[in-house]
């Protein structure tokens, strides 16, 4: 009988935010092509467990770990269990994010903070906590940003490779901006918009901004 060795057979990835949407189908599919997967989680262990169930269903590794990537301590605790489980790490997806959408006179520090804290602090932390647990043998670091995230892309850890320094031989970095896709934060930005507190004119305002920023971010 021919066997086809899948392409990442033998190879660990940890996907943050992987409990549901993009980070869900990222943890799903590197699995289906070999890969054992961690999917991490801050707050929704059903979609995480659901997650690894569908993986461990269909023949292959996958455990769940809780961890707020933005702290420090959850980081180093979740690549811990991540290589004690599985022995080694090869590939890290930098997924978990957040965007809250909020009239400019509502915003607040702590409501900056919170989405800053996850949506940059968060993946250099786990970027940096990778570098520790790669092998010699190559890794790959791959951001999932977006068409909006124009903070996240400018100061993003390992956003090129050509940024990496020299001791980061034989380890690729990447961003991957996903345009609209159908997901759950997708489906509370419709509902958010839909609300009678948002006036036309913010609308308005806020795609010329946003289309400014995108251009700014694509020529940087």
């Amino acid at each position: 009988m021919v066997t086809t060795e899948k392409k990442l057979t033998g190879k660990v990835a940890i996907v943050t935010g992987g409990s549901k949407g993009i980070g869900a189908a990222i943890a799903k599919h590197l699995a289906d092509e070999g890969a054992a997967v961690v999917v991490n989680y801050a707050s929704s262990k059903e979609g995480a467990d659901r997650v690894v169930a569908e993986i461990s269903g269909k023949g292959g590794k996958a455990i769940a770990v809780q961890a707020n990537v933005a702290k420090e301590a959850d980081v180093s605790r979740l690549f811990s269990e991540a290589t004690k489980a599985c022995g080694q790490l090869d590939i890290l997806v930098n997924n978990a994010g957040i965007y809250e959408f909020a009239p400019l006179e509502n915003v607040t520090a702590e409501h900056f903070h919170k989405m800053f804290d996850l949506n940059v602090l968060g993946l250099i932390l786990a970027s940096q906590e990778a570098a520790k647990h790669f092998g010699a043998s190559g890794c790959n670091i791959v951001n999932i940003s977006s068409v909006a995230a124009v903070a996240r892309q400018r100061v993003g850890a390992a956003k090129h490779p050509r940024q990496l320094d020299q001791s980061w031989h034989g380890r690729n970095g990447g961003t991957h901006s996903a345009g609209i896709t159908e997901s759950e934060f997708r489906r509370r930005t419709e509902e958010n918009a839909a609300r009678p507190d948002r006036s036309a004119a913010g609308h308005r305002t806020c795609r010329r901004v946003s289309g400014v920023s995108r251009f700014g971010v694509d020529h940087w």
